[in-house]
């Protein structure tokens, strides 16, 4: 397994006082994702939840469409390569590569998935959720993110399902966060169209449109949505939730899903 965490010396100034301190930074690296036998895509991020995070990335792209699909993955000695044989929808991994959409944030993302979810049915469903539970979970979102706590140097997505069940994932960049969770749960046999995704990031077109490749039906950010993001979540069935602090949230679209949602005219 790659090293993810390095320990440094720095100066601290703090106030009149200047002192020399050990912190602890992330360590970012290439990974490397091969897809029967070719290089698709490298991607800076925290190497850790590889499989995952190539299993996600495919799904969220439309590249592969079931984890049935998959007949082999292999992740190499060094934690930086990551092989898949698979069954794919060559259409999408051509949209890959033709689109290749350098999304909004940080970590350099790519995406070609602004064609892929053309077609994706209206997300029907039947998950309810009451506000207080999204208020209680977002309250311990960053407590429960180990990685943020000790570098503050990470987003966090997270996938809450009806039961109370929750799993989450971390990475420099919030585009890769989402991949891994989605493709954890995935890879594990979870329904992730009775799940609430939680995710630390603005809520910009690409992350909504990650959220319908994997039927995910309620999206809660603490941050702003963009337009384009509220558009799309309107158009494909998702209830897009953001500025959820304290007891206070924003619901921008599909707004039943919230069980104590009043909407006064």
């Amino acid at each position: 397994m790659a090293e993810i965490l390095k320990n440094i010396l720095i100066h601290r100034f703090d106030g009149d006082e200047v002192f020399l301190k050990e912190d602890i930074v992330i360590l970012e690296n290439r990974v490397h994702i091969w897809l029967n036998g070719e290089k698709i895509i490298s991607t800076m991020c925290i190497p850790m939840q590889q499989d995952a995070h190539a299993v996600g990335f495919l799904l969220s792209e439309g590249v592969i469409e079931r984890v049935e699909d998959i007949f082999e993955l292999k992740i190499a000695a060094d934690g930086l390569n990551v092989f898949i044989q698979a069954k794919i929808n060559e259409n999408n991994l051509q949209n890959l590569y033709k689109e290749k959409t350098l999304v909004s944030g940080c970590g350099g993302g790519i995406t070609g998935n602004t064609q892929n979810v053309i077609g994706i049915p209206f997300n029907t469903s039947a998950l309810k959720i009451k506000a207080k539970q999204i208020s209680k979970n977002i309250a311990l979102f960053y407590k429960e993110s180990e990685l943020y706590l000790k570098t503050g140097c990470v987003h966090k997505a997270m996938l809450l399902f009806e039961d109370g069940f929750k799993i989450s994932s971390e990475d420099i960049g919030r585009h890769n966060a989402i991949d891994k969770v989605a493709g954890k749960a995935r890879l594990i046999g979870l329904d992730t169209s009775m799940a609430v995704l939680m995710v630390s990031g603005r809520l910009s077109s690409e992350m909504v449109i990650k959220a319908v490749m994997h039927s995910v039906p309620i999206v809660v950010s603490r941050t702003a949505p963009t337009f384009l993001g509220v558009k799309t979540a309107q158009i494909h069935g998702l209830t897009l939730i953001g500025f959820a602090r304290g007891k206070a949230m924003n619901i921008y679209t599909h707004p039943t899903r919230v069980l104590d949602f009043d909407s006064k005219e």
